[in-house]
């Protein structure tokens, strides 16, 4: 038992659920110092148990829930974990990261990943405590929405356990179904939640007893003191800590850079913006060692909206009325949808129905944009997998059912719709980080916002390593921006750190690589320097490229977007007429590929993949 032992730095369960076995297992120092923790390492055991051929639905796929090197810890927002499969939506990497109070307890419970294999022949929990894991029957809870599950395992349990879970739609299969903890954090990109279902597994539960050992308990409390002072005192904290992210609404509508109508518009109404959401807001949250305080309990219920949830529930399918919005939100988060892929399956099916794609007939309803009680009834009839929900379940896989040039209007790169709210056809950088994201159109991977603060040169070369343009529109240098963004996120995630109080993410004088070493000694005696930190960052970003290489054969052809991007051009305010030049978009890759040590096709090198095949067997 580890209570009788000093607790490893990380220690593994591997769960088979088909013959409900447990095993235990570390990670040897040698892989941590590589690949940290988190997604980090998730990628690296998703890679060492990948059969690259199976269907992501079947047992023979691998689903991995990993918190990060520093979660738990007194690390400034170090609430954060990571869920890892092949995704159902896209059929590449499914990653998603959450926040909220499990991680911690997971750590505190002993466990630091599970590597989860073959299907339960009925519904079964993971309870996890002392270190250990169990494998119980989950029959009584099946069936339930999120939080009715979380509300009565509570019961059932104690109220001192933490809960991830999947919501009807995970049962369902949806292949954009989340996983949920707590009433809103969601693990909610690639399907995470039907990776779940599909092996009978509706809840994972965690009761910690132990403390995380520190390294330099002393030096951890006066530095937890140092980089609370520093990040309270940014403006980027104390607005977020007051309206949430809902205040990038008014910036982006500004612009005209609003996904509105399936992006077909790109402005929308003020009733969505931070100061009319404010009104529903009973009181600003938290997660686990949260400096910020970003989250809000609203007035409905439940908790949100997110900016993503606002325009993706609200502007992009044409839903005005705050109080709805938020109850669509409220709803999707109960079922455990993904409300980026939600929003923008929605809106695209919409514009199928007004290209005459659909029809009522086959729908069994009109769907328009701006209609609430349509959304409403969709999302459960997604959820439940009824009717036209059935079909709308199956996401981007519909492309072939309604033929090959409906591509051109679904927002969506290597078959995962965009979960930015902005229009990224203003922005070049953002373009091209959505267009090479491992795991499809997401900007949660990349997002390179200090391009938009217009920060003097000084800054921004030494935070990017070598001059960059500062103008947003401008093709050059964007390929710079994507990669130390895609680096430091890789870290950031692997920490187990929230990037709201990450450098890039929205300031750029939050938490950096320097940070994280210092943080990382202190808290498990591992020490990093900056240079090696990156090559952490990289040798992450080069195994997702190889896994979705194996498994999909994802090249340079993927490292794209939907033609709405390059062909038709932004309508509205000072955005207008933006749109993405083929060949400018051709040389930030060819950038890109470059400073990554790419090939011209956008594969690593026979070197690279020999290096990541050596220490795929390095536990053999």
């Amino acid at each position: 038992m580890i209570k009788d032992r000093a607790r490893p730095i990380c220690h593994n369960a591997v769960v088979n659920l088909t013959e409900q076995t447990v095993e235990y297992m570390e990670t040897p120092q040698e892989i941590l110092k590589k690949f940290v923790g988190g997604r980090g390492l998730n990628m690296y055991y998703l890679y060492k148990y990948l059969k690259p051929h199976a269907d992501p639905l079947s047992p023979d796929n691998v689903l991995i829930i990993g918190t990060g090197l520093l979660t738990g810890t007194l690390s400034p927002n170090s609430g954060r974990y990571s869920v890892t499969c092949i995704s159902p939506e896209s059929g590449i990497i499914g990653d998603a990261n959450i926040g909220g109070f499990f991680g911690a307890e997971m750590r505190f419970a002993g466990i630091d990943r599970l590597i989860i294999t073959g299907k339960a022949a009925s519904p079964v929990y993971l309870y996890l405590e002392n270190g250990r894991v169990e494998i119980r029957d989950a029959s009584a809870y099946w069936g339930q929405t999120c939080s009715n599950t979380q509300r009565k395992l509570k019961v059932d349990l104690g109220s001192d356990v933490e809960i991830s879970c999947i919501g009807p739609s995970g049962e369902s299969m949806v292949r954009f179904s989340s996983v949920m903890s707590g009433v809103k954090n969601a693990a909610g990109r690639c399907g995470t939640g039907a990776v779940m279902g599909s092996k009978n597994l509706k809840a994972i539960v965690a009761r910690g007893n132990y403390g995380l050992p520190i390294a330099d308990p002393k030096g951890m409390i006066n530095k937890y003191i140092e980089l609370r002072n520093y990040l309270k005192k940014s403006k980027v904290t104390q607005v977020l800590g007051r309206v949430g992210t809902p205040l990038l609404y008014d910036v982006s509508n500004y612009l005209g850079a609003i996904r509105t109508h399936n992006s077909q518009q790109t402005v929308f109404y003020d009733t969505l913006n931070a100061e009319k959401i404010h009104k529903y807001v009973d009181k600003m949250l938290s997660c686990y060692g949260c400096i910020i305080h970003c989250r809000h309990r609203n007035k409905l219920g439940g908790e949100g909206p997110e900016y993503t949830t606002e325009v993706m529930l609200g502007a992009n399918i044409g839903v005005a009325d705050t109080y709805q919005m938020i109850d669509l939100n409220n709803i999707a988060n109960d079922l455990g949808l993904d409300v980026s892929s939600l929003g923008t399956y929605i809106a695209w099916a919409i514009e199928l129905f007004e290209k005459g794609y659909i029809t009522e007939k086959s729908v069994g309803y009109p769907l328009q944009f701006g209609d609430y009680e349509m959304a409403r009834r969709l999302i459960e009839d997604i959820a439940y997998r009824r009717g036209f929900g059935d079909t709308l379940a199956e996401g981007s896989r519909l492309v072939s059912k309604y033929g090959p040039e409906t591509a051109d209007f679904l927002i969506a790169v290597k078959g995962l719709p965009q979960s930015d709210p902005h229009d990224v056809r203003y922005i070049k950088a953002f373009s091209l980080g959505i267009a090479t994201s491992s795991r499809g159109a997401d900007h949660l991977r990349s997002r390179p916002t200090l391009e938009i603060l217009d920060l003097p040169p000084d800054v921004t070369e030494r935070i990017y390593g070598g001059p960059v343009d500062p103008n947003p529109m401008s093709y050059t240098s964007k390929g710079r921006l994507v990669y130390f963004s895609d680096n430091i996120y890789a870290v950031v995630d692997s920490m187990g750190i929230c990037k709201f109080a990450c450098q890039g993410f929205n300031s750029p004088r939050n938490l950096n690589y320097n940070h994280f070493c210092e943080l990382t000694k202190l808290a498990v005696g591992l020490e990093f320097n900056k240079e090696e930190l990156e090559q952490v960052g990289r040798r992450v970003i080069d195994m997702e490229r190889l896994i979705n290489y194996t498994v999909k054969g994802i090249t340079r052809k993927d490292d794209t977007l939907p033609a709405r991007y390059f062909d038709e051009p932004m309508p509205s305010a000072r955005a207008k007429g933006s749109h993405i030049d083929r060949q400018g978009f051709d040389k930030m890759l060819d950038d890109y590929y470059s400073l990554r040590g790419w090939t011209a096709d956008g594969r690593l090198t026979p070197a690279r993949v020999a290096e990541f095949e050596k220490l795929r067997d390095y536990l053999h």
